[in-house]
């Protein structure tokens, strides 16, 4: 059934994008994440956030985002080339709490040119809109209390849940630094960013902050923790009851394919090995009802 659900998004309306995380290091390792992304020809990029290492200053962020990135931006202004082709952005990143160490993140405001107020926006291409939200302490918006109490009434939480509602794409997809839910050892799970987000009609969270892959199911809907893009590795520890697969032998990213009918999620290691799978198809059904199908390797 797999084989015969991505022969059917194999048509001009396919929408392909990548997801890196935790990437920013001008390390070898992001440049083979980034010769990975770029061997898929994806129509976009998203990240979940820490794109530039160690302390987010403007002296390292062209080199650890411009080097191996470039052709996707625009404006780009960078030393590493002419930036996007086509004279539009196919780069859409996402704050982490290293981008923050900075000037309150003026170098990364300064660098990016993106939709609404840089910090959190939606993209839209044919049938999937992502979302960018920003979900770090000192994002005033956010109305951070404490580790433990959810920030989903905030200022942001509200303009995601409007956002989401008034969306008419087939696949709402949602992604942040810190995860929801999270098995590794070095940060775990974020309770504040624990939001309603499939009863505001959101397909699927990607986030990062954890060095590692993880995909969960909580409440029906997947979450994926996509932090291998660069810069280290992190264990796992006791998995949570809502994980189905993790993964921190190797550097990788994921690669998102959707079309009106189905999206599919894969995470690759740079080897090329595949890790994950997890589809979701639209049912051709009057309640318009939909199935969802995982594969994975270890």
């Amino acid at each position: 059934m797999l084989e015969t659900l991505e022969s059917r998004m194999m048509l001009s309306t396919t929408v392909r994008f990548a997801a890196i995380g935790d990437f920013g290091a001008h390390s070898a390792a992001e440049h083979a994440v980034a010769q990975l992304v770029r061997s898929w020809h994806p129509d976009f990029i998203i990240t979940t956030g820490d794109n530039n290492y160690p302390n987010g200053a403007a002296a390292t962020l062209d080199g650890n985002v411009g080097a191996d990135y470039h052709c996707y931006i625009y404006p780009y202004r960078g030393r590493y080339g002419a930036g996007s082709a086509d004279h539009r952005n196919h780069f859409f990143p996402t704050l982490g709490n290293h981008d923050y160490m900075s000037l309150g993140a003026q170098p990364y405001l300064k660098y990016f040119k993106l939709p609404g107020n840089s910090r959190y926006y939606s993209y839209r291409l044919g049938p999937v809109e992502v979302f960018a939200i920003d979900s770090n302490p000192e994002n005033r918006d956010l109305h951070y209390t404490n580790a433990r109490t959810s920030t989903a009434s905030s200022r942001e939480g509200k303009w995601l849940r409007k956002s989401l509602a008034a969306s008419t794409a087939q696949w709402k997809i949602v992604y942040f630094h810190h995860p929801p839910f999270s098995s590794g050892t070095t940060h775990g799970s974020s309770a504040w960013m624990r939001w309603p987000f499939k009863q505001w009609g959101a397909t699927a969270v990607i986030s990062g902050h954890e060095h590692n892959y993880e995909r969960l199911i909580v409440g029906g809907m997947p979450y994926f923790v996509d932090g291998s893009g660069g810069d280290s590795l992190y264990p796992f520890g006791k998995p949570l009851k809502s994980s189905r697969t993790r993964y921190s032998a190797e550097f990788g990213a994921m690669r998102v394919s959707a079309d009106e009918s189905a999206i599919i999620f894969k995470f690759i290691s740079i080897k090329g090995k595949f890790i994950d799978q997890y589809t979701i198809a639209q049912q051709p059904t009057v309640s318009r009802s939909m199935a969802a199908i995982d594969n994975h390797a270890s």
